[in-house]
């Protein structure tokens, strides 16, 4: 009986775990995407500065 509990137990925290994991990792994902975007506004603002200079 109590085993059934524990298995019970163990198999909802590894679920909980790995949920979360997930959604860190979707995060880390959008984190990195907004990152190189970014990257790319930043270079071509620098790029036509630079073309456009006087």
């Amino acid at each position: 009986m109590a085993d059934d509990r524990d298995d019970h137990r163990d198999r909802d925290a590894e679920r909980a775990r790995l949920a979360l994991e997930k959604k860190r990792e979707r995060y880390v994902w959008y984190y990195l995407g907004y990152f190189l975007f970014g990257i790319h506004v930043v270079a071509f603002v620098m790029i036509y500065a630079v073309r456009h200079a006087k």
